[in-house]
């Protein structure tokens, strides 16, 4: 088992491989990251894990609150996240590679990231200024008739836009064709449905390629049948571009 030390970044969102990930740092801790980050030759991957937050906050409280308005503030890398971070995670999330990092005149950066590879977290340290974790790369693999399954999740994925787009009385922008490869069609398509959190999760962390493909079959024809039958179902902006890929 090949493992990797990373640092962390928890969301309150699911990043897929092959997605791109833009994202506005503006908390010390994260700012430190990205400071350690640019440090990394340019002609070298910036490379980043990213987790999606099972129990706990994306940014840390900065002042008293509600419901206690004189609770103190938290501080530090685990902000936010408990005594024990791990278990504010769930245990699958994917690398990022920081393409670009630009820091603003006040401090903060402008990043935009693209996911690269599945992950699972082995542990995480806090002992720095921002969270690092040691995970384990996870090969995608393809799976049983994952080809095939493609096929029919890129049909009826075509179906799905039309009807949400239908929903919103708007005509559906395609502006680049969608792509073939199995996994590649899996993670884009998990991506741009409309779908809460956990069950993005529990896509990324499918056994393979054609597992992701037959959930994602399931889940298209019971959305597309809830969209036919509520056509004013308030929908995203999924319609009006298509999802970037790397």
């Amino acid at each position: 088992m090949t493992t990797v030390r990373l640092p962390l970044f928890p969301l309150n969102s699911v990043l897929f491989p092959g997605l791109v990930l833009p994202l506005n740092i503006f908390e010390e801790r994260y700012r430190a990251m990205m400071r350690e980050l640019l440090k990394t030759p340019e002609d070298e991957p910036r490379r980043f894990a990213v987790v999606t937050i099972r129990d706990g906050h994306e940014v840390a409280q900065t002042a008293p609150g509600m419901p206690d308005p004189t609770a103190v503030p938290e501080r530090g890398p685990t902000a936010g996240f408990g005594e024990d971070p791990v278990k504010a995670f769930h245990g699958i999330g994917c690398v990022a590679d920081a393409a670009t990092v630009r820091e603003r005149p006040d401090g903060t950066f402008e990043v935009l990231a693209t996911g690269t590879t599945r992950a699972r977290l082995r542990s995480v340290d806090a002992s720095g200024p921002f969270l690092t974790a040691e995970l384990e790369e996870l090969p995608e693999e393809p799976g049983e008739e994952a080809g095939a399954l493609a096929e029919g999740v890129l049909r009826s994925f075509r179906q799905y836009q039309k009807r949400l787009a239908g929903a919103r009385e708007r005509s559906l922008s395609t502006g680049a064709e969608l792509p073939d490869e199995p996994s590649v069609v899996s993670y884009l398509v998990a991506a741009a449905m409309m779908l809460d959190t956990p069950t993005k999760q529990r896509l990324l962390q499918a056994p393979d390629t054609a597992a992701r493909l037959r959930e994602e079959l399931k889940l298209l024809r019971s959305e597309t049948s809830i969209i036919r039958s509520l056509p004013s179902l308030p929908a995203s902006e999924l319609t009006r571009g298509p999802t970037s890929l790397n």
